[in-house]
């Protein structure tokens, strides 16, 4: 005998990423839904058994596609659609209901389309997670608004990394690598004048210390501690060659209140001290 959990959610007051309504069954020999179509985007994840998804694909004409336990299938706004459970084992899915402005691009790069809607994961361990949010989902329609939405995040972001192809996931990987970079040098630059660390600029990037560090390291060929070095010692230099500012106010400047300690570093970077090295790149004197 068929079983289901259906639940319809509390609130429409989320326009990035908003949940309407979830659930799960597990269906009868050769249950069927449909002809029908929905207002939102539909996602099914067949958890055991197989059935069969009949979706249009354009005016009058549908295509047919097998679903099997671990794969799911996604169904557009307004898009017609029937499906089947087995005759002989019929399938046991969760399904949520959800729409909003981030969604169309995150499907898009999960590679789902409306002649392009069945799910199949790339990556086992993130499959895995993606299940889990469903699943919570579907188990927790007591808790907050808030918190369904959070979850509902977390299954959308596994959603599409489980789906995309190694070369596109690399690719992904890139575009968010050069997001934290932005992110790093931006605060470097705006802060470099403070007693900041490796740390700092890491929470700024909302990454640990020991991965960013690695990326950062992918990226710029240093360390951040290095190039944080590097930058200081930079806008140093502008300083001692376009300003008659003394030793002393320059290493305050780049964030050493400490003069014998910014005419280490800089010493360490150049080979010289900065007065020497004022003096050689013809910089103004100090009065």
């Amino acid at each position: 005998m068929s079983e289901v959990i259906f639940s319809v959610f509390p609130s429409e007051n989320f326009i990035d990423l908003g949940l309407y309504q979830f659930g799960w069954e597990q269906c009868d020999p050769s249950h069927s839904y449909g002809p029908a179509a929905r207002n939102h985007y539909l996602f099914h994840l067949c958890l055991s058994g197989t059935g069969r998804l009949y979706a249009e694909a354009s005016k009058g004409k549908s295509n047919e596609y097998q679903i099997k336990s671990g794969q799911g299938f996604l169904l557009f706004p307004n898009q017609i659609a029937t499906y089947i459970a087995d005759q002989e084992l019929p399938w046991e899915y969760a399904w949520l209901e959800f729409d909003g402005l981030r969604v169309t691009e995150s499907l898009a790069r999960a590679g789902l389309s409306p002649t392009r809607p069945v799910y199949r994961a790339h990556h086992k361990d993130i499959y895995q997670t993606m299940k889990d949010e469903m699943l919570y989902i579907v188990h927790h329609k007591e808790e907050t608004p808030l918190h369904l939405i959070g979850h509902l995040y977390l299954f959308l972001d596994s959603l599409v990394r489980s789906s995309a192809s190694p070369s596109a996931q690399a690719e992904q990987g890139g575009r968010l690598r050069d997001f934290y970079m932005k992110e790093a040098f931006a605060f470097i630059e705006q802060n470099f004048q403070n007693d900041i660390s490796v740390e700092d600029i890491a929470a700024t990037c909302g990454l640990n210390r020991s991965y960013f560090g690695k990326i950062f390291h992918e990226s710029t060929g240093k360390s951040p501690q290095e190039f944080l070095i590097s930058y200081r010692m930079t806008k140093a230099t502008e300083l001692l060659k376009l300003t008659d500012l003394s030793i002393s106010d320059i290493g305050n400047v780049v964030g050493y209140p400490n003069q014998l300690h910014f005419s280490r570093a800089f010493k360490n970077v150049y080979g010289m001290s900065p007065r020497d090295w004022r003096y050689a790149h013809g910089g103004k004197r100090h009065r």
